[in-house]
């Protein structure tokens, strides 16, 4: 069996001997070494080439998760692998479960058509630039959107500028000389065409979307598959996608019969009927919406980001039919694959219970405050003892920093973080911004680097009272206990950290 040897610090030292000693079946033997320092996410690779002796007696070796340095040149210096586990040491069964799964999401069958509404109001420049940002979240094609009664005399330019930049492109309009133009232009798809329409396809080498004449006459759709069938081009096919309450079931329903009826046609689905129309958080309605598509075998969806609640569904639908396509794959339900499309709420968001927490604030010693969140509310301690609340204006007359400016604006920072993390239900992190999914970009960390100091973080100096001069304080009490790395004294960090 394996042997891991996980290091840490001694605030979380006797918590990470309890989790590993909780996982049952044991997936391996361990052993935990605290290596000379307070708080384990203060953790840097220097440091644990220093304080190691060689050998390891083991196969691997786990760190922190924000331990910071070359994890690799370590490897090298130990002769093993060196890992840096998750962040917090609750999630470490999890972790191996996940690592038990190898579970590939860069794999998928979807394509995602991302369709610029506006189009013909818009430069040609200024398509092109929606186009990249679609593309970055994760669009395959770009559709151009057509208005009625709207002219679009740069249609072809914008299509040119387009291909010129390697996108695949559609043009999506109810005008039959507009199709023709982008087709012309060198569009690759056509959105969309009726049994009525089916010339436009014959005129042009883009690939035709085929709709009903209206959502319910299936037929009509029969009839134009059919007939591209008989010529052998290719085509995709659109049932339509109703809103809610007027057909979503039964457009559904609708889908069911055409991959029933035609095993091996490309199908497309339109979510925008849904995820625009609906006032809910989209991330949710599109989880469900492309995992009907990968139980569908859709080849394609077409959505589109125009109201401000669906900013983000084109990311979120990269995010999904990610997810869906494992879980159709691997025969599982779609849980354990990634956190991404829980935006709002943690599945696990309070990993410390209030006893936990009392036990490790008893063990600091120094005055820098952390701040971690229960299920009860927040928890504020230091040297002086806990201080706990839901409401950061209840706290704050017991923190004694109404003369900090520095120390109250970060933990003013801190405890409305801890506020929305408790009220939502989201797992909260000291000196970390909190994890909105792929609701919001979050830069990666770059772990191989230390941070500078920040500004809340260097060491105050205190007023004299008798004479107005100044001199060092003592300690440095605007750092925080749970503070990031770039924090150099090792008190000043996370206790609960791996």
């Amino acid at each position: 069996m394996e042997h891991i040897v996980f290091l840490t610090g001694r605030l979380a030292q006797r918590n990470l001997e309890k989790v590993l000693a909780a996982m049952q079946p044991p997936p391996f033997t361990w052993e935990v070494r605290e290596i000379g320092l307070q708080v384990a996410g203060l953790m840097t690779a220097d440091m644990v080439r220093r304080r190691v002796e060689r050998p390891v007696r083991a196969d691997r070796i786990m760190v922190p998760g924000r331990c910071r340095g070359d994890l690799d040149d370590l490897s090298a210096h130990f002769g093993l692998p060196v890992e840096r586990g998750p962040e917090e040491l609750k999630d470490i069964p999890r972790h191996f479960n996940q690592m038990a799964q190898h579970v590939d999401l860069s794999a998928h069958d979807i394509r995602i058509f991302a369709e610029i509404v506006d189009a013909p109001r818009l430069t040609v420049s200024a398509i092109v630039a929606r186009a990249r940002a679609l593309a970055a979240d994760g669009a395959d094609v770009i559709d151009l959107g057509c208005l009625p009664a709207t002219a679009f005399d740069h249609l072809e330019d914008a299509v040119a500028a387009l291909k010129s930049e390697g996108f695949r492109v559609s043009v999506d309009s109810l005008d039959a000389r507009e199709l023709l133009r982008g087709g012309g232009a060198g569009a690759d798809y056509l959105l969309s065409l009726t049994i009525d329409k089916l010339w436009v396809a014959d005129e042009v080498a883009a690939v035709p979307v085929l709709i009903p004449r209206e959502p319910s006459d299936e037929a009509s759709l029969h009839a134009a598959i059919d007939a591209m069938r008989q010529k052998g081009k290719p085509f995709l096919a659109d049932a339509i996608l109703d809103p809610i309450p007027f057909g979503l079931l039964a457009s559904l329903c609708r889908y069911q019969r055409l991959r029933e009826r035609y095993a091996d046609i490309d199908i497309m689905m339109g979510v925008g009927n849904v995820t625009e129309l609906t006032e809910a958080d989209t991330s949710g309605i599109n989880a469900v919406l492309f995992g009907i598509a990968a139980e569908l075998r859709a080849g394609a969806v077409l959505t589109t980001q125009v109201s401000g609640h669906a900013r983000r569904a084109v990311k979120e639908a990269d995010v999904a039919r990610r997810v869906m396509y494992a879980a159709r794959e691997h025969q599982s339900l779609p849980k354990g694959y990634t956190d991404e499309l829980m935006t709002v709420h943690a599945k696990r968001p309070f990993p410390d219970s209030d006893a936990e927490i009392a036990e490790t604030a008893a063990a600091v010693r120094d005055p820098n405050f952390r701040v971690q969140v229960s299920e009860s509310g927040l928890h504020v301690y230091n040297r002086d003892g806990v201080r706990r609340g839901t409401d950061p204006f209840a706290l704050w007359p017991h923190l004694g920093l109404e003369g900090d400016a520095g120390h109250a604006f970060y933990m003013g920072v801190e405890l409305a973080r801890a506020e929305i993390a408790w009220t939502l239900g989201k797992r909260y992190t000291q000196d970390q911004p909190l994890d909105w999914g792929c609701a919001a970009d979050r830069p990666a960390q770059d772990l191989l680097h230390q941070c500078a100091p920040g500004p809340t973080k260097k060491r105050p100096v205190a007023r004299s009272a008798e004479a107005g001069a100044t001199v060092p304080a003592a300690v440095a009490p605007d750092a925080p206990a749970n503070a990031s790395p770039s924090v150099t004294k090792e008190t000043e960090a996370d206790a609960d950290d791996l």
